[in-house]
């Protein structure tokens, strides 16, 4: 091979270094909307909101087209000392529990080892109220000439009238409410059921089940149904609204209606495996999302009976599933969301399923749900979550709420 000429050498020299060390584009979200935003103003943005809204810590994770396309962290995870929040922070998912056991439900559904329409009562070998979890709670459920038509479907939507939890019922049993399957109420008391009766037919417990088919598989590994020894270097502390410590992130037993710990990236990858069908298959999904209870109410958490000025709910086609909530008619296509609250823990993920576009909002604050809406809509272009009826209406700084085209690209 013959040596280059001086000048063809100096040539090469100047064209290369122009080629590679040219500045590249900078990286960017595209939005439902068809708008762009960098991956530097989407960090900017999130840090500039969850600081305004006093958010001690928070993962966010924004996939497209079935892929992870933006992920960071903020703020802290543990104070005195300060410990930064990270990518591999496990953190309380609460009620987002709840969609990804139903997901593990559909795969016995699948494989046809659970059947989501017979009655509870005929799965059982015997009276709910003669297991030890219900002998003290179920003694009146299972005298109620309906309990027998109660099923695991209607659990799993928040249609069987129970109340949220037994515990909030005044003589601390178990009640239904009005006729199973008429109208939606939230229920955990319900998620935690059908667990139940999965494990007695499993013999074995939840946290070991989830493990086994869906978190091993996935390499979740901040994710467990309890706490796990290994997550100790990296667990999220809970905090109020004045950013005060309220517990550690110790999850104890595994609950379905939410227990579960887990990170953004995490999430991340059980909705990338969902959307891919390597969870369960596609028309197994499909059944999953399917609307199975239309929702007129203006509120999520209201007793099921406020359908008077249910317009936000009808104009999103909004309903649920089987442990998701639905999104049947949006400008972007359908959707499905869960969202997770509870002390120190306020969280969020949807996915439209036309561009397997998600994002994914974790937060160890009670302020958390205060910066929801503004993400949404500035980062992903989500504009059709219902607020309202979600409670993610902030109310400060009005204004930040609504999204600019600033800085955008069609």
């Amino acid at each position: 091979m013959r040596p280059l000429a001086p000048f063809a050498a100096a040539f090469f020299v100047f064209f290369s270094t122009c080629l590679f060390s040219r500045p590249q584009p900078p990286k960017l979200i595209h939005r439902l909307d068809g708008y762009t935003i960098s991956i530097t103003e989407a960090d900017s943005f999130a840090k500039t909101t969850l600081q305004a809204a006093h958010v001690t810590g928070a993962q966010i994770a924004v996939l497209d087209r079935g892929k992870v396309v933006w992920s960071a962290v903020f703020g802290l995870r543990h104070r005195s000392p300060d410990l930064p929040m990270t990518r591999e922070t496990t953190t309380w998912a609460a009620s987002i529990t709840k969609s990804v056991f139903s997901t593990y439900v559909m795969q016995l559904v699948e494989r046809r080892e659970f059947d989501l329409d017979e009655p509870i009562a005929k799965q059982l070998s015997s009276p709910l109220n003669s297991y030890a979890p219900y002998v003290q709670t179920a003694s009146e459920i299972v005298r109620d000439p309906r309990w027998p038509t109660v099923t695991p479907r209607m659990l799993l939507a928040h249609t069987s009238s129970l109340a949220n939890f037994t515990f909030i019922e005044p003589d601390k049993k178990m009640h239904l409410h009005f006729k199973p399957g008429t109208q939606f109420r939230y229920s955990g008391e319900g998620i935690n059921l059908v667990q139940f009766v999965i494990e007695q037919r499993k013999h074995k417990l939840l946290d070991e089940l989830m493990q086994d088919a869906i978190f091993t598989p996935l390499q979740m590994t901040r994710t467990g149904m309890i706490y796990r020894k290994e997550f100790a270097d990296n667990v999220a502390d809970r905090f109020d609204s004045a950013e005060k410590f309220l517990a550690q992130t110790k999850r104890f037993p595994a609950r379905a209606s939410g227990s579960m710990t887990s990170s953004a990236d995490d999430l991340a990858s059980f909705a990338s495996a969902l959307l891919a069908g390597k969870i369960i298959k596609d028309p197994t999904r499909a059944s999953m999302l399917h609307p199975y209870f239309q929702i007129r109410s203006l509120h999520q958490f209201g007793t099921g009976t406020d359908t008077t000025d249910g317009r936000e709910a009808a104009a999103a086609g909004l309903a649920y599933g089987v442990g998701w909530g639905l999104l049947t008619r949006t400008k972007f296509g359908p959707a499905f969301f869960k969202e997770g609250h509870g002390d120190g823990a306020q969280n969020y993920m949807i996915c439209f399923e036309r561009r397997k576009a998600c994002m994914i909002l974790l937060t160890n604050s009670d302020n958390g749900e205060l910066a929801f809406r503004p993400l949404l809509e500035k980062i992903l272009g989500d504009t059709v979550t219902p607020w309202e009826w979600e409670g993610y209406t902030p109310s400060y700084n009005e204004a930040s709420r609504q999204p600019s085209n600033r800085n955008l690209v069609r």
